[in-house]
C-alpha cells in the first residue's frame, strides 16, 4: 500500500493504531521458543539412540566378554523414531517462525513509515 501526503490523517492514525496493536505480540517468538524446546528434546533423543546403538554394536572394553543379543533392538528403533519425529517438528517450528518473522518485519516497516508520515518520530 503506497501512501500519499493527501491521505486523511485520521485514516493513517487508525491504520497505525491497528498495526501497533497487531505487532504488540510477536507470535514468531513463541514458535522460536517452541522449536528450541523441541530441538533440545531431539538432541537428547539422538543421544539416547546413539548410546543404545553403541551398547548393542559398539566395541567392548578389553577383557569383557559380550553376550550376543537376540531379537531386534526395539528400544533403539523407538529412540531413532522419536529423535526423527522431534527433529522434524523442530525444523517445522523454525520454518514457521521464519515465515512469521518476515511478515512481522514487513508490518513493522509499514508501521515506521506511518509514524514518519504522521510525524510521531521527532
Amino acid at each position: 500500500m503506497v501512501t500519499t501526503p493527501a491521505q486523511d490523517p485520521a485514516a493513517l492514525r487508525a491504520e497505525h493504531d491497528a498495526l501497533a496493536a497487531r505487532l504488540e505480540i510477536r507470535r514468531s517468538i513463541d514458535h522460536v521458543r517452541r522449536g528450541a524446546y523441541v530441538g533440545f528434546a531431539a538432541l537428547i533423543g539422538i543421544g539416547l539412540a546413539v548410546k543404545l546403538g553403541w551398547d548393542r554394536w559398539g566395541t567392548p572394553a578389553p577383557g569383557v566378554a559380550r553376550k550376543i543379543p537376540t531379537g531386534p533392538p526395539v528400544f533403539f528403533y523407538l529412540a531413532v523414531v522419536l529423535a526423527a519425529v522431534l527433529a522434524v517438528l523442530a525444523v517445522r517450528e523454525a520454518l514457521r517462525a521464519r515465515r512469521l518473522m518476515r511478515d512481522e518485519d514487513a508490518l513493522f516497516s509499514r508501521l515506521l513509515a506511518l509514524r514518519g508520515l504522521l510525524g510521531l518520530d521527532h
